[in-house]
């Protein structure tokens, strides 16, 4: 009779058997290997292990550990900056694609400064590693610098990026092309903004990360975009701002209407789509100096416009019964009032009466300097400025806040000087100080034409008085253009024009003006 070996018939035959079976313990070992997850392969379970084993172990155990860890860093960061080069996935907003790729998301820039900010945090008590993972860092940031650069050449070499320098009323939004640039400088700015934190590729640094050229170039990145979108609103900005030098004559409603000048009426409609449009291109903190920078420039050529507008005597407005539209019908009230005859048809009302008879007429008036200047100060606060609670945009901050109350001094100068009640009831002295008071923070070459131009309200037997460029025997562009460029230059120049100024008053001779003792106290302010 035949007897089976192995008494199981059921045993697959493909499955051979090995002479030895393996043990309990090394079955599961075996178990144990076959369940473990897929995500123990990837390079994030290098990060916690091999960091805290070099902390806690002795140097020369370091030194051994270093050369793996190392090298998966080194993967694990390469493979981090291609992470962040990568398309988005999702739904394609309308208007979004430019050559077919999506702008690079928001909030990468971070990610990718918190991977190496974790990385030297780890290693922070070892010396050496610090400074070996600094020089890991080198290969993969100068591969995404020249990602970063080849992304942006055809965004900024493409029409379409100036095709609207400036946003407008009916187009506020960037374009596609823009918004690709845009989202490159976000994600440099975000990365920037890391290397602050961690003191990353500064000149004094004494570690010698190399750094240096990393953080010049991703702060050259962000300037070549967002210097040209800032540029278009200042090339919009500039000619209205200097249009506020001319007295413009405007009609207004005889309802109360305030008169402003037509450029101020425009910037109105403007500014809000200006702020949207700045706090988009000035995420960055590189770019809150151009912010400062810009906002500066536009209010020093505010001032100048306001300082050199020509004062002109306010005349009455004209009378309502005196509108040559209302002639007609007085001579016909002349000619019927002899001869009373019966009411007549309604249609020949119908065909005489103003479409709307009830609007009183518009009046002609010219706009204060001074109110122009309010309402402008009112637009500028509208813009954004460099954060005050950073310490690198503070005094960029500080900056800006003078320039704008220089801009409140003026038009409260521009109040007083045109209110014939301001000096009523004082003194020369009290006047003297009042005006020393409110131009105390005033630039001398800003305040000096206001109140030249009011010279003859206070010494009346004095001739009329010539501008500062006739003065100083140059041409007014040249003035402009040699001491009015900024506020420094102004600042620079004041000491020498303010003594010209006031040699051509004293040679002027009769009583001692107001302006000669308020200039005297400047120039010797000046020179001592």
């Amino acid at each position: 009779m035949i007897s089976f070996k192995h008494p199981n018939l059921f045993r697959p035959n493909s499955r051979p058997t090995s002479p030895n079976s393996p043990s309990r313990p090394e079955l599961a070992m075996v178990l144990e290997r076959t369940s473990r997850p897929l995500t123990k392969l990837s390079f994030s379970g290098f990060k916690r292990s091999s960091s805290s084993t070099s902390i806690s172990s002795p140097p020369p155990t370091l030194l051994v550990q270093d050369g793996s860890y190392l090298q998966a860093l080194s993967l694990k960061l390469s493979e981090a900056v291609s992470k962040a080069m990568m398309q988005p996935t999702g739904p394609v907003a309308v208007g979004e694609l430019v050559g077919g790729r999506r702008p690079i998301p928001a909030g990468r820039g971070r990610a990718l400064g918190l991977l190496i900010a974790s990385e030297l945090k780890a290693c922070q008590n070892n010396p050496h590693l610090h400074k070996a993972i600094l020089r890991s860092l080198h290969r993969p940031l100068s591969v995404l610098l020249s990602n970063l650069s080849a992304l942006l050449l055809p965004l900024l070499s493409s029409p379409a990026f100036l095709s609207t320098p400036a946003p407008t009323v009916q187009a506020p939004n960037p374009n596609a092309t823009q918004l690709h640039a845009l989202a490159a400088a976000g994600f440099a700015g975000e990365l920037l903004e890391s290397f602050d934190e961690m003191s990353l590729g500064f000149e004094n640094d004494a570690r010698g990360d190399g750094l240096k050229a990393i953080r010049e170039g991703l702060i050259s990145l962000i300037g070549r975009v967002v210097n040209p979108l800032i540029t278009g609103i200042q090339s919009e900005l500039i000619p209205l701002l200097e249009s506020l030098e001319n007295h413009i004559a405007v009609s207004v409603p005889k309802t109360g209407t305030k008169a402003l000048h037509p450029s101020i009426v425009s910037l109105q409609a403007l500014m809000p789509v200006y702020a949207r449009a700045l706090t988009q291109y000035t995420t960055t903190l590189p770019s809150q100096t151009t912010l400062a920078t810009f906002l500066i420039s536009m209010i020093w050529r505010a001032l100048v416009a306001f300082a050199n507008r020509p004062r002109v005597k306010p005349s009455p407005p004209t009378s309502p019964l005196s509108s040559p539209q209302l002639t007609p019908l007085t001579k016909r009230q002349r000619v019927t009032s002899g001869n009373t005859p019966a009411t007549p048809p309604p249609t020949r009302f119908a065909l005489k009466l103003p479409s709307r008879p009830s609007s009183p007429p518009d009046i002609t008036v010219t706009p204060s300097a001074a109110a122009d200047a309010r309402a402008l100060h009112e637009l500028m606060v509208l813009l954004p400025r460099p954060s005050a609670k950073c310490d690198a945009t503070r005094v960029a901050r500080e900056a800006v806040d003078e320039a704008l109350s220089d801009l409140t001094a003026l038009a409260t100068l521009l109040e007083n000087i045109g209110n014939p009640l301001f000096k009523v009831g004082k003194s020369h002295e009290a006047i003297l100080e009042e005006i020393e008071r409110i131009t105390a923070d005033l630039p001398t070459l800003i305040a000096l034409p206001v109140l030249l131009r009011s010279y003859s309200r206070v010494a009346i037997e004095s001739p009329s008085i010539p501008s500062i460029s006739s003065i100083i025997n140059v041409s007014e562009d040249e003035y402009r253009k040699s001491c009015l460029s900024g506020f420094g230059r102004a600042e620079q120049c004041s000491n020498i024009i303010g003594h010209s100024v006031l040699d051509f008053l004293r040679d002027q001779g009769g009583l001692q003006s107001l302006v000669e003792e308020w200039l005297a106290n400047r120039v010797d302010v000046v020179d001592h």
